[in-house]
């Protein structure tokens, strides 16, 4: 009977991080395409991005913080949808610096997840992680992607 309970538990806590990172990859979508609109359509995609952030998808992570009273989204489990979400802020913070000036459980979110050592070094300059898509990757990417398409038309 323990065991059974035990695996309702893990189930329920696998459903929940699957259900917070579906959450932040909706919201990752729509911060992908960015670097390859024109400069117009990034004006418009960047309204997007803030106004779904803010009314949509911070408020439940927000609130999901401030209920439960937890160090992560799933209780004191520290998870892939801690670290999804903490990339999702990082990139919308690059766009618009103040997004989370209404949201002070993501502040603290932030903060606590940045300071874990590993995650930390990662985010220092010089790390292994990967810049903002500038120009010269744009490119670069649209090269690559039309000489895919060429190959496979042919």
């Amino acid at each position: 009977m323990k065991v059974l309970s035990y695996l309702r538990f893990l189930f329920a806590l696998v459903l929940r991080i699957d259900m917070y990172v579906g959450g932040t990859d909706d919201l990752m979508m729509l911060i992908l395409i960015f670097p390859f609109l024109s400069a117009e359509d990034k004006e418009k995609q960047l309204a997007v991005i803030v106004q779904r952030a803010t009314s949509r998808y911070f408020p439940v992570y927000e609130k999901v913080l401030k209920d439960h009273g937890q160090n992560f989204l799933v209780g004191n489990n520290f998870s892939w949808a801690d670290i999804l979400l903490l990339e999702a802020i990082l990139i919308v913070e690059e766009k618009k610096s103040d997004v989370l000036s209404g949201f002070p459980q993501l502040q603290t979110f932030k903060k606590r997840i940045s300071s874990i050592p590993t995650i930390k070094k990662f985010l220092e300059p010089g790390s292994q992680r990967k810049p903002v898509p500038d120009d010269k990757y744009v490119e670069t990417m649209r090269r690559v992607l039309r000489m895919y398409y060429d190959i496979k038309a042919n």
